[in-house]
């Protein structure tokens, strides 16, 4: 995918969805980093399912902590690793309450020092609580960028500097929610719904694709 068509490419997703936002519900930047944290090998349904019951009780650290490891694990339960998941949850609680007066940094280094926290999930907070150009790569970024030849890579990291340097300025800072969309909805992992896409012209799959049945 050469540059033209890279702006091409999201142009025509952002004429489609002009403000993309992420599907896990929140209400605060805590709330967020909570759902981004529990969403790891977790679906953004399953996640606010739990997050529904969670957050009417308890969505402030101090609140979270208060529920004890018990209480937490009994909204969470549905969630895959919800056992680590908690603790993880309620040690990085403990450090925003001692290390942050109870708020969400913005700075990378102290969101990525928070128990559970990785690269991903710092991304997702930069991006989305503070309007950061942040490229969170999940599987569906991987795969879109990987399978369209956008953004080529064999790990995440790779793929997420190779999107940086990429994807143009306009775009950055809503690139990662249409691309995780596209993935989900659209360009998926087993079946890629080729004749629905509507960048599919500036596609390296799609095009081969064309070519092989022409």
């Amino acid at each position: 995918m050469n540059g033209a068509q890279v702006e091409r490419f999201f142009a025509t997703l952002k004429a489609a969805n002009p403000s993309p936002q992420t599907e896990l519900q929140y209400a605060s930047v805590f709330e967020l980093l909570t759902a981004v944290l529990l969403s790891a090998q977790a679906t953004d349904v399953g996640v606010n399912k739990a997050t529904r019951r969670l957050f009417a009780v308890a969505n402030t650290p101090a609140q979270i902590l208060a529920l004890g490891v018990d209480g937490l694990e009994s909204y969470i339960k549905t969630i895959g690793l919800y056992r680590s998941k908690a603790k993880h949850l309620l040690q990085t609680c403990q450090i925003l309450i001692d290390q942050h007066g109870g708020e969400v940094p913005r700075s990378r280094e102290a969101l990525e020092a928070l128990p559970g926290v990785g690269r991903k999930t710092a991304n997702v907070v930069l991006n989305v609580a503070f309007g950061e150009p942040t490229m969170a790569v999940d599987t569906h970024i991987f795969r879109v960028s990987n399978r369209t030849g956008l953004a080529p890579g064999k790990t995440p990291l790779a793929v997420e500097l190779g999107l940086m340097k990429r994807v143009p300025t306009d775009y950055l800072v809503d690139a990662h929610h249409w691309l995780i969309l596209h993935g989900r909805y659209v360009c998926q992992a087993r079946k890629p719904l080729c004749e629905a896409c509507a960048v599919v012209r500036e596609c390296d799959f799609g095009r081969h694709l064309k070519s092989s049945t022409a």
